[in-house]
């Protein structure tokens, strides 16, 4: 039997904030993946090494979690006045699916870096020391990041001493700027009910107050006291307990549905990127994963999210986006648990430590908006090159 050879593909490996993924322009992808559908869905699985029933991704370059089983793909921009198209895709590990429902605003934290390095950006637009920013078209859900990224001698600065909890070592700080960040798609508002506060039915788990809203990325949020939490939960805490993963995804479903995201709870395992589900609790001391002592007078509130099923290390971008644009807004669970009150920044802590967000909203014509959340991460590059798949993937 004869065995086709290996593609070989330009790609580049990067971390953006507490996440990592696979990079690459569109126009070097094998033409049956440089457009929506099976094949360019069938080339990043491989390249991840996904599905993986032994959940390991040892036959890619995933990590095996949510925060490292990602692709990039970077185009010339397709809408007037930005530099690049962004479109991100969250693969499945042991399932076979790309979810290309929403974004991630850690790794959209890498793509004004990727942009500049790989010449999508005139150069004259790029000083020989300062500050570059990148307009960036969020191809998934339609909207604009704003990337300031520090130049030094004429090309990007990685290193630095900006430090991010969740993230081993410092580096340079990149801020981003989400603009008008609720999505209008789907649910129609940045609260698809019209409430700040709901009550969410889930046939065998219970009634809970929630607050669903969409920015950032749509996101359901609890009190953890209502789950049995104090909101200062690590990972072992939720992820090996299966019955609590369980649950989370109950709600999940039960929450896309009416979040009007999915018309019945049997199509949430086409969506598992989307909605995140968040509990939230009012600050109290605490240990980080890392040993980190926490002190209560350092944030405002205690954030937890799962992603794709687990209990995130650290935060996901987005949901620290939908952190922040509720805190906000009087009156939501994120905003209660922080003490209530109007605020433009809120510093929460999460499992690996604290993320300040800053967020700017308004009551305009009898709904909440929001013009920008904004946060600082940062990047760089981890190798360069290319990756290698089997030639019959595409």
């Amino acid at each position: 039997m004869a065995f086709l050879p290996q593609l070989r593909i330009p790609a580049t490996y990067m971390r953006g904030g507490t996440s990592k993924g696979v990079f690459f322009t569109l126009t070097d992808l094998p033409a049956a993946a440089q457009v929506p559908g099976p094949a360019r869905d069938a080339l990043l699985m491989r390249v991840i090494g996904s599905p993986d029933p032994y959940g390991k991704h040892t036959d890619g370059m995933g990590g095996a979690t949510s925060s490292t089983s990602k692709c990039v793909i970077i185009a010339a921009a397709s809408v007037p006045d930005h530099d690049v198209d962004y479109l991100y895709g969250q693969v499945a590990i042991e399932t076979a699916f790309v979810d290309w429902s929403g974004n991630c605003g850690n790794l959209s934290t890498a793509v004004g870096p990727f942009a500049i390095s790989n010449g999508f950006i005139d150069p004259a637009r790029i000083p020989h020391n300062g500050t570059c920013t990148v307009r960036i078209w969020q191809a998934n859900i339609g909207k604009t990041i704003l990337a300031h990224v520090p130049i030094v001698d004429g090309q990007v600065q990685e290193t630095g001493d900006f430090e991010l909890d969740g993230v081993t070592f410092p580096a340079a700080e990149i801020q981003l700027e989400f603009l008008d960040p609720s999505d209008d798609g789907d649910g129609g508002a940045m609260f698809p009910t019209g409430n700040l506060v709901d009550t969410l039915d889930v046939p065998g788990v219970g009634s809970f107050p929630v607050t669903m809203i969409t920015a950032g990325i749509p996101t359901l949020f609890l009190n953890a006291a209502d789950l049995g939490y104090t909101g200062t939960e690590l990972q072992p805490a939720i992820n090996e307990d299966n019955a609590a993963l369980a649950r989370f995804e109950a709600i999940r479903a039960h929450g896309a549905v009416r979040m009007g995201l999915i018309d019945s709870i049997d199509q949430a395992a086409t969506r598992q990127h989307t909605p995140k589900v968040a509990f939230v609790a009012p600050a109290q001391d605490y240990l980080s994963s890392s040993g980190k002592r926490i002190a209560a007078g350092d944030i405002d509130l205690h954030a937890r999210a799962l992603s794709m099923g687990k209990l995130h290390h650290a935060m996901m971008g987005t949901a620290a986006v939908a952190i922040g644009t509720a805190a906000a807004i009087p009156g939501t669970l994120v905003n209660l648990a922080a003490g209530g009150g109007a605020r433009e920044a809120v510093t929460f802590g999460h499992p690996s430590g604290t993320l300040r967000v800053g967020a700017q909203a308004a009551f305009v014509d009898g709904q909440w908006t929001v013009t920008k959340a904004i946060m600082s991460r940062s990047a760089r590059v981890l190798m360069e090159g290319a990756v290698r798949v089997p030639a019959d993937t595409v």
